[in-house]
């Protein structure tokens, strides 16, 4: 417990496997327990997704709901929706309205077959997704539409999770100063928390490039109570959370594609653009990516964690 007044291995082993299921859900179409040796053939025909911010995803949502369980959670980013359906899917709330995404080898079987697949799961948060009520196929609306979930709602929390390439469209920057019209006793709280990876889909963010004095300074003119925090350190993390209050405003920096494939033929992908969409892209055809996807996955021992999964129910 730590002190914090959670779980704080639960929360990493959640993560764990959060960003275990986001990856077979871009790669997998078979031997999804490794099994036995990854194979071409376990390999989907067609790469389609985006990783790079499913790391980051995983960690605000694992750390939201440990602290704030019956908080809201709005993404802003809605390509990293791997990770999304991988929480959607490890808290049952995917089977309410999916009823074949069970807490089994089945379930997520079906929801790695199912991602980005005719008549499936798209490839990023859609209206078909329970409980989502910004789908972030054209970034920018998050944060106006956390606060309007709040608005007349004192009893209700949300948590909206906003990219640092997100943060550079017009509309994002606007409704930063929703804090100060909406920051009262009759309206519920948002805990806005940026994404701060340093990379879009083929170049740095501004806010990457950014000192830390300037991002401080900047969500302090819209009058928030920023703080920046490590989100690879749920003890920071937690610490952060159990100390908010109605103006704070969440720094949280993890590198891009974080845990993933470090460098890729001589490029480097963690920390980088290169890690935005599908890091191994030849996986279906190039021994060495295939060996790099095995070793990848194995990296998180997932099997352990599914038995504990299987467990719970």
């Amino acid at each position: 417990m730590h002190g914090l007044g959670v779980n704080i291995k639960e929360i990493n082993d959640r993560i764990d496997f959060c960003d275990y299921v986001s990856v077979a859900q871009i790669f997998l179409k078979d031997n999804f327990l490794l099994n036995r040796p990854l194979a071409f053939s376990d390999i989907k025909p067609r790469l389609l997704g985006h990783w790079g911010s499913c790391p980051g995803i995983n960690r605000a949502y694992a750390n939201i709901k440990a602290r704030f369980p019956a908080a809201d959670f709005i993404l802003g980013p809605g390509h990293g929706f791997p990770a999304l359906q991988a929480n959607l899917f490890y808290d049952g709330l995917l089977h309410e309205r999916y009823p074949e995404a069970t807490h089994n080898l089945h379930g997520i079987e079906y929801i790695c077959r199912q991602f980005s697949w005719p008549y499936g799961f798209p490839s990023h948060a859609s209206p078909l997704t329970p409980h989502v009520v910004s789908e972030g196929g054209e970034l920018g609306y998050a944060l106006a539409t956390a606060y309007g979930v709040v608005l007349g709602r004192p009893e209700r929390t949300v948590a909206v999770l906003i990219g640092d390439g997100e943060l550079e469209t017009a509309t994002a920057l606007a409704s930063l100063n929703l804090n100060k019209i909406l920051n009262s006793k009759y309206n519920g709280q948002v805990i806005p928390i940026l994404h701060l990876n340093g990379y879009k889909i083929s170049a740095p963010t501004i806010y990457g490039r950014s000192s830390e004095r300037e991002l401080l300074q900047m969500f302090r003119g819209f009058g928030y109570d920023p703080v920046i925090v490590d989100g690879t350190d749920t003890d920071s993390f937690q610490l952060v959370l159990s100390e908010l209050n109605t103006n704070s405003f969440i720094i949280m920096k993890t590198p891009k594609g974080y845990g993933g494939p470090k460098e890729v033929n001589g490029v480097k992908i963690e920390g980088n653009c290169a890690a935005h969409q599908v890091p191994l892209p030849k996986a279906k055809t190039d021994e060495t990516q295939l060996h790099m996807l095995e070793e990848w996955l194995k990296s998180y021992n997932f099997k352990e964690l599914y038995d504990e999964f299987t467990d719970r129910d």
